[in-house]
């Protein structure tokens, strides 16, 4: 079959290739729209993840509806089948795009020149963004201290090293833009409305990864303490469905009014939940990324399992807690601690407070 071009009444189709769970999707944001400016008018396709037995990839979970992407594209992950991305470069072709934008973590100079080599057999002529250099591949030291940019500025660094896509400020709040509809604030709102009017703490207690998780007990102390604190807070807990039995042991004991939002929200009615919050605590998570972007204060919670800042959430009033020795090394004292005066700073700014209600 052979590829098609863009005529009057068609537009034209680009292709943006990112793999990668929530987490990596939201600290891809400012790509995307990026290349939306960019790109005025085109169709976007998507080339990304689709888990097992999944009709969605996670991808959609997050951008689903916010018109930064048009449609989401299987792509094959780890296949050494040649008929599986013979079958992918066929699919590619129909498409009739000649640029593909590539947005995929580094994962080495032999990889990418793959990707490359063969997203040029599939008729892409121009591909923005691939970290083709050492330089590109790294994330750079950004003080005299050592530390590391985020991934958020590596991926624009790449998106943006030919000039193509004009420099990404980061703190433009819009480039964080979930674009929530009605209906999904409706939902959020109709799902946590035993919090209407209570000042509200966010808690995601759950992860995939072992290494992640703090611990039952931890949770259990931090809250306790949270409560004697401000006995008056509402709380929140967002997580997948598997969270809700720990949810329910965690917060039986708190004085304030509750709601588990476990496997009852979707990834975008959970950000829509959570941005009337006060402050989000939790682990290196989607949902951490989640409350970011609509611009609540977090309390992060970090293990040895990413370098240091590298994946911290992005944007001013964060406090993270990061302990290479691993998660559970992290006490209860200090994570309550920064918790307590982020508490006490946003009670010094309520117009913060003001602006995400």
């Amino acid at each position: 079959m052979t590829a098609t071009s863009p005529t009057a009444t068609q537009p034209r189709t680009v292709v943006i290739y990112r793999l990668g769970s929530l987490g990596d999707t939201l600290v891809a944001l400012p790509c995307f729209h990026a290349i939306e400016r960019a790109t005025p008018g085109a169709r976007r396709v998507v080339l990304t993840n689709f888990p097992v037995s999944a009709k969605a990839a996670p991808l959609e979970g997050i951008l689903g509806g916010s018109g930064l992407i048009d449609q989401a594209l299987a792509y094959p992950v780890g296949t050494r089948s040649l008929k599986a991305l013979w079958t992918l470069r066929k699919q590619l072709r129909t498409l009739g795009a000649d640029t593909l934008y590539y947005l995929t973590p580094a994962r080495g100079m032999a990889a990418v020149w793959r990707d490359i080599l063969y997203f040029k057999l599939c008729g892409f002529k121009h591909i923005v963004g691939a970290p083709s250099t050492p330089a590109l591949q790294t994330w750079q030291v950004v003080n005299a201290q050592g530390e590391l940019e985020p991934e958020c500025a590596r991926l624009a660094r790449s998106l943006c090293a030919d000039g193509s896509v004009p420099r990404i400020d980061l703190h433009d709040r819009s480039l964080w833009d979930l674009r929530l509809s009605p209906t999904e604030l409706a939902n959020a709102d109709r799902i946590t409305s035993h919090l209407d009017g209570v000042p509200r703490l966010v808690i995601n207690m759950g992860g995939k990864v072992a290494e992640k998780d703090w611990g039952e007990g931890n949770w259990m102390a931090l809250l306790n303490g949270l409560a004697h604190a401000h006995p008056n807070l509402g709380l929140l807990v967002v997580g997948a469905q598997e969270d809700s039995e720990r949810a329910r042991r965690v917060t039986g004991q708190w004085p304030g009014p509750v709601v588990d939002a476990c496997g009852r929200l979707s990834p975008r009615e959970s950000a829509a939940a959570m941005r009337r919050a006060s402050l989000f605590i939790g682990h290196d998570s989607g949902p951490m990324h989640l409350a970011a972007s609509v611009g609540v204060p977090c309390v992060g919670l970090f293990g040895g399992y990413n370098r240091p800042v590298v994946w911290h959430p992005f944007g001013q009033g964060h406090r993270v807690i990061h302990r290479m020795s691993g998660v559970q090394d992290i006490g209860v004292n200090e994570v309550l601690t920064q918790a307590l005066q982020a508490l006490a700073d946003l009670a010094e700014t309520p117009t913060a407070q003001a602006s995400r209600g």
